[in-house]
C-alpha cells in the first residue's frame, strides 16, 4: 500500500487488499470489547510487525498509537503488556540498522512516532517505565539522543529518557550510562539545540511533524520555536535527575563542562514551556552541593540572573530567592556574592510569603543581617497606639503633599514627599507603605532613574496581598525594566498587570477589564520579538528578530499624571 501525507496531515492512501486487512485486523483488535481476544490480537501484531518489511501501512498504525498513546496510555495496561514498548524499540533498532528500509515507503515517520509513545507510556506510572526497560528500550532511546537521525528524534528520546530517570526502579539502568555518555551528551544538546533547530534545513517530514500537515511558513517558525524550547527544557530535566538523586553528577555537570554556568543560566524556557523551570531548577539544585554553589558563585553572570529573577513576577521567582539565600548563608560563598545580591534581596525585605513559602522577608533580614530594618520594628512595636496613629496622619500628609507636587510637575519634589512619608508611615501599615512605594516609583520613571524605579515597584509589590499582585507597581516595573533593556522581566511583569487587570475589574469587565491598555500592547509586542528564543541565533546567522506593534482591536488608554498617583485609604 504507497501512503501519502495530504494537507490535512491525514495519510491517503492506494490501497491494496492485504495492507488494508492488516489495518482492519489491527484497529478492529483495538475496539475489541474481549480483554482476551484484544491481547492476544494485539500481542500477535505488535510481535510480527518489526519483522515485516515491505507493509506500507506501518506508518499509519504508529500514528494511530502515537495519538492513543498521548490520550488514554495510562488506563489501558493490555496495550502495554502486549508487547507494543518492545515494538518500538525494535522499530527505531531498524531503522537505525536499516537505511533501505527507513527511505522507503513513508517509514522515515516511525522512529519519531515510536520514541513518542515510549515517553507518553512512561510518563506518569513507574511499572510502565520498568516495563520499558526491561523490553530494550533504553539503548534505542540512547542510539537517538547519540544524534543517530536528527533533533527531532532527538527531542522525544530525551523526553523518554527524563520519564525513565525519574523513577526509582528504573534510574539505576539509565545511570548506568551517566558519565561517560547521557551527561556531556546531553550538556552538549542543551547548550546546541537552539542554533540546530534554527540553522539546519529541514527534510519534508520534519515539516509535516512540526504542522501536522497544515503547511505554511508561519506555523512551522511558531512551532519549531516551541519544540526547541522543549528539547532544551527536557535536556535541563534529565540532567536534574542525576544531580537530585546524588552529588556526585555535580561534578560532570559543574567542572567538565566549561562554560556551562554561563549558558545555564541563560535557559528560561520561553513562554511555550512556563511550567518549566528550566535553568535555575538546575542551579536551584547544584546549591545543594558545595562544588555547586561554588561554581555559581564564580558565575557572576549567573548570580545576576539569580537576582533579576528574584525581582521578576516569574512563577519562578521563589527559586531565585532560594538559590541566593544558599549562597549567601555558606560562608564560602557568602563574600562573593553578597555585593551583587544585597540591593535586590533589600527589596524584598518585607515580604511575607510568596505562594506556599513563608516568612521570606524574616529569611532575607536574617540572612542580610538588616539591624537598620529590625531597629525600626522593635522601636514601632514599643510604641503605644496613638504614637502608632499620630505617624500615620503625618506620613498621609507628607504623600499627599508628594501627590500634589507631581500633579504639577515637580517630580524631585514629589521624590522628597514620598520619601519623608516612608520614613514616618509605620511598617505595620502595609497598604498604605505598599501606595507611597509605588508613587515613588512613578516619579523615579519620570526622571529617568531605572534603577531606582525597579526598585521602589519591588517593594511595593513585596508589601502587596498576595505578592505582585498591585497593578500599577507592575506597570511602573516593566517600564523600569524596558529603561534598561531587560526584555524577558519587563515581559512578565506586562503579562502579569494584564492578568491582574482583567481579575481586578471583574465586576467591570464590560467596560475596563477587557479592554487592554494601547500602551501596554506596544510594550509586550516589543518585549516579544526582543525574548524571542532564535533573537540571539538570529543576529549570529547575520539575520534579525521581527516585531512590531499591534493596532488593530486595543484601547489607546494610558496612564495619564493624575490618574498613576494613588491616594491612601
Amino acid at each position: 500500500m504507497e501512503q501519502l501525507v495530504n494537507t490535512n496531515g491525514a495519510i491517503s492512501t492506494k490501497k491494496k487488499k492485504k495492507s488494508v486487512e492488516e489495518q482492519s485486523c489491527f484497529f478492529c483488535a483495538m475496539e475489541d470489547p474481549n480483554p482476551q481476544r484484544r491481547q492476544s490480537t494485539l500481542s500477535s501484531f505488535f510481535s510480527s510487525m518489526p519483522h515485516n518489511d515491505d507493509d506500507p501501512s506501518q506508518v499509519l498504525v504508529m500514528s494511530g498509537l502515537w495519538t492513543y498513546a498521548m490520550t488514554r496510555c495510562d488506563v489501558d495496561p493490555i496495550l502495554a503488556s502486549s508487547g507494543i514498548l518492545r515494538c518500538c524499540s525494535l522499530l527505531i533498532n531498524k531503522a537505525l540498522n536499516n537505511p533501505s528500509w527507513l527511505h522507503r515507503h513513508q517509514n522515515i515517520y516511525i522512529p519519531y512516532y515510536a520514541a513518542h509513545i515510549i515517553g507518553s507510556f512512561t510518563l506518569h506510572l513507574p511499572r510502565f517505565a520498568s516495563l520499558a526497560v526491561s523490553s530494550g528500550c533504553l539503548p534505542s532511546l540512547l542510539s537517538l539522543l547519540r544524534g543517530s537521525m536528527t533533533w527531532i528524534e532527538q527531542r522525544v528520546a530525551v523526553r523518554a529518557l527524563g520519564h525513565l530517570a525519574s523513577f526509582d526502579d528504573t534510574f539505576p539502568a539509565v545511570e548506568t550510562h551517566a558519565g561517560d555518555f547521557i551527561i556531556p551528551v546531553t550538556i552538549h544538546l542543551a547548550s546546541t539545540c537552539l542554533q540546530t533547530v534554527y540553522s539546519e534545513p529541514r527534510a519534508k517530514y520534519q515539516r509535516d511533524l512540526l504542522t501536522r500537515g497544515l503547511n505554511g511558513a508561519d506555523t512551522e517558525a511558531r512551532k519549531a520555536e516551541e519544540w526547541a524550547s522543549q528539547l532544551q527544557t527536557w535536556s535541563i530535566y534529565l540532567l536534574c535527575c542525576f544531580a537530585w538523586r546524588d552529588v556526585k553528577w555535580h561534578v560532570d555537570i559543574v567542572t567538565k563542562n566549561g562554560n556551562f554556568m554561563k549558558k545555564l543560566c541563560t535557559m528560561w524556557g520561553g513562554l511555550a514551556n512556563g511550567d518549566s523551570p528550566a535553568g535555575v531548577g538546575l542551579m536551584r539544585i547544584l546549591c545543594r552541593s558545595e562544588l555547586g554553589r561554588t561554581a555559581i558563585a564564580g558565575c557572576v553572570k549567573a548570580v545576576q540572573s539569580l537576582c533579576n529573577l528574584s525581582r521578576s513576577s516569574d512563577d519562578w521567582q521563589y527559586m531565585g530567592i532560594d538559590c541566593l539565600l544558599l549562597l549567601l548563608n555558606n560562608p564560602t560563598t557568602r563574600a562573593q556574592v553578597l555585593p551583587i545580591a544585597s540591593p535586590h534581596l533589600t527589596d524584598l525585605a518585607e515580604l511575607r510569603r510568596l505562594g506556599s513559602r513563608r516568612r521570606l522577608g524574616e529569611k532575607i533580614i536574617n540572612s542580610l543581617s538588616l539591624t537598620e530594618l529590625v531597629q525600626r520594628t522593635k522601636m514601632e512595636a514599643e510604641m503605644s497606639l496613638e504614637e502608632i496613629e499620630l505617624k500615620c496622619k503625618i506620613a498621609r500628609e507628607r504623600e499627599k503633599e508628594g501627590n500634589k507636587r507631581l500633579r504639577i510637575g515637580d517630580v524631585e519634589g514629589a521624590v522628597e514627599k514620598y520619601t519623608e512619608a516612608l520614613l514616618t508611615c509605620p511598617l505595620k501599615r502595609r497598604k498604605e507603605r505598599m501606595v507611597i512605594y509605588s508613587n515613588r516609583a512613578t516619579c523615579r520613571v519620570l526622571i529617568g532613574e531605572a534603577e531606582a524605579a525597579i526598585s521602589d515597584a519591588t517593594r511595593a509589590l513585596a508589601l502587596s496581598e498576595p505578592a505582585n499582585t498591585h497593578g500599577k507597581s507592575l506597570w511602573r516595573r516593566a517600564q523600569g525594566y524596558d529603561m534598561i533593556g531587560m526584555a524577558k522581566e519587563s515581559l512578565m511583569d506586562c503579562l502579569t498587570f494584564l492578568n491582574w487587570r482583567y481579575n481586578n475589574y471583574a465586576g467591570k469587565r464590560e467596560r475596563i477589564g477587557a479592554v487592554v491598555p494601547y500602551c501596554v500592547v506596544r510594550m509586550i509586542n516589543k518585549q516579544m520579538s526582543r525574548v524571542w528564543l532564535f533573537d540571539e541565533v538570529t543576529k549570529k546567522c547575520g539575520g534579525g528578530g521581527g516585531g512590531g506593534d499591534v493596532g488593530v482591536g486595543v484601547s489607546e488608554e494610558g496612564f495619564e499624571l493624575g490618574k498613576v498617583v494613588e491616594e491612601m485609604d
